[in-house]
């Protein structure tokens, strides 16, 4: 394979000297920042995810910061979401949509204060479009990228080692909260979230300076709980539903179309820049969803591009993300299928790179 020549445009992070000795074997580019994939392998680390705790390297999840007088009125612009019941030290997962209703990221936001917001996004440059709002709104808001970089603790144990690390305190933190925490005399945001459904924290890292204390603090507290660099898992996330902007959704598709119409109250989300555009949709519905498949045959190759997925001869969708799951004995898959084909037990035809295999529309997600 061909290598990715390094420089200053694709940004290394706080733990990079961490990852690097940890033995990563892979990475790619997101949010112009390197992202570990692999370190024993995607097997290995899957299994060691589900059984023990990892620390990922995810400060390519860059933070958008809003701060000012009107920066809860542009956090509620941009997303469908309905917003007015948030209060700070809670964390929501908003789709952040355009003004047509087309998916421009699928971040967190975090609420600091009624002043200020984080939104801690997937891999797309959201910031300039936040920025462009702001201005062109004449909005009382600061919109600039922190130097913030997220952590992550994820597995089974995760709660065991951050209590080591921050205190039991820590372990009273509920899903889709934060609290903040000590670490060295800093103060840090410390959220019950995670890019896995197996448990686990994110740990809102401020200045590059305090990144590798941190890591080899974790590294050294769990050395008995088997603890090791990881990295969100392809095996893990496709068996979760856990979609990546710019593999299973663009921005030509709606929140509706990503099965994320339950985290859209798009008649009471009052300001947002497409809710016109999604009123629409959600009173027509969608004319494809993304679902998730299970393909046939032996381990499928690795999805660098969408699959198309066939009926009768007759284009009916793509799979977007695909692996093989060791729990579940069959190839997983992620989706996209028009609404004549998408009812579970519906048998497909997908077209990997290696052979038509045959696939079937699962009732849900495997975990």
């Amino acid at each position: 394979m061909p290598m990715i020549s390094l420089s200053r445009r694709l940004r290394r992070t706080p733990f990079s000297d961490g990852v690097e000795a940890a033995g990563v074997k892979g990475y790619t580019v997101y949010n112009h920042m390197l992202l570990p994939t692999v370190f024993r392998s995607i097997e290995e680390d899957y299994r060691h995810l589900k059984d023990a705790v990892q620390v990922w390297d995810v400060a390519c999840e860059r933070q958008v910061e809003l701060r000012g007088p009107d920066a809860g009125r542009l956090m509620q612009m941009l997303t469908p979401r309905d917003l007015r019941g948030m209060t700070a030290g809670q964390c929501y997962y908003v789709p952040i949509v355009d003004e047509t209703g087309g998916m421009l990221n699928d971040p967190v936001a975090v609420k600091l204060a009624e002043d200020r917001w984080w939104i801690s996004i997937a891999d797309s440059d959201l910031l300039y479009w936040v920025k462009a709002t702001a201005h062109g709104w004449r909005l009382d808001v600061l919109v600039d990228e922190p130097d913030v970089s997220p952590l992550a603790v994820q597995g089974p144990k995760a709660d065991e080692l951050m209590a080591r690390v921050f205190g039991d305190g820590v372990r009273d933190v509920r899903f889709f909260r934060f609290g903040v925490f000590d670490f060295q005399g800093r103060d840090m945001v410390i959220a019950r979230s995670g890019y896995s459904k197996q448990g686990g924290f994110e740990i809102y890292v401020e200045g590059e300076d305090i990144g590798m204390p941190l890591w080899n603090a974790l590294m050294e507290a769990g050395k008995d709980l088997d603890v090791h660099a990881g990295c969100p898992n392809l095996i893990e996330r496709i068996e979760s539903g856990l979609l990546s902007y710019g593999n299973d959704m663009t921005d030509d598709n709606t929140p509706h179309e990503c099965g994320l119409g339950r985290f859209c109250n798009t008649q009471s989300a009052i300001g947002c820049i497409g809710r016109d555009a999604l009123l629409r949709v959600s009173k027509e519905g969608p004319v494809q969803q993304i679902c998730a498949i299970a393909i046939d045959g032996p381990k499928v190759p690795g999805c660098d591009r969408w699959w198309p997925v066939t009926a009768n001869g007759k284009r009916v969708g793509r799979v977007s993300s695909a692996a093989w799951s060791p729990d579940f004995n069959t190839n997983v898959a992620i989706g996209m299928v028009r609404m004549t084909h998408w009812d579970a037990g519906t048998e497909l035809q997908v077209e990997a790179p290696d052979q038509v295999r045959r696939g079937v529309v699962q009732e849900g997600f495997w975990n």
